[in-house]
């Protein structure tokens, strides 16, 4: 089964790219094989932000954290898609950077990022999906955003 058909199979879809109107800079790069892409946040379905912000610990749960990454995550698919037409053409996830908005004490950071992780494992199974990873707390992210996540895969030529 391919990528694409196992993604439709658990019943996901892809968003909207996200929305980066006035940002100077692009949300993938493709060079040579490697496509890096830059930090996403959590998108709806049309590709705006999504309404959950806050820092985790404090406004937002790390349980709302989770959903924030996967949503995440499904955004990074989507550039992946726009950036090489499709999901088959991953041929590996090389390193995923999960940022997250801490509240003041709050160190459970790494089961946050885990929704980016078990999401890609999901989709991609552990040959192609398989990565390295930080997850790190942050002060503040941009406008409020619970998490933030940048990768770098290999394409397939």
């Amino acid at each position: 089964m391919s990528i694409d058909d196992k993604f439709k199979t658990l019943g996901l879809q892809l968003p909207a790219p996200m929305q980066t109107a006035n940002l100077p800079f692009d949300l993938y790069r493709l060079d040579g094989q490697i496509l890096y892409l830059s930090g996403h946040v959590p998108t709806e379905s049309d590709g705006s932000m999504a309404k959950v912000l806050g820092k985790v610990g404090a406004e937002v749960t790390p349980e709302q954290a989770y959903e924030a990454a996967r949503k995440v995550t499904l955004g990074m698919f989507a550039s992946i898609v726009a950036a090489v037409g499709s999901l088959d053409r991953v041929e590996a996830w090389l390193k995923v950077f999960g940022m997250v908005n801490v509240a003041p004490g709050f160190k459970t950071i790494p089961p946050v990022i885990n929704g980016c992780s078990d999401l890609i494992l999901e989709v991609f199974g552990a040959d192609v999906g398989a990565h390295t990873r930080s997850a790190v707390g942050m002060a503040e992210l941009p406008f409020g955003v619970p998490v933030e996540i940048e990768a770098q895969l290999k394409i397939r030529l």
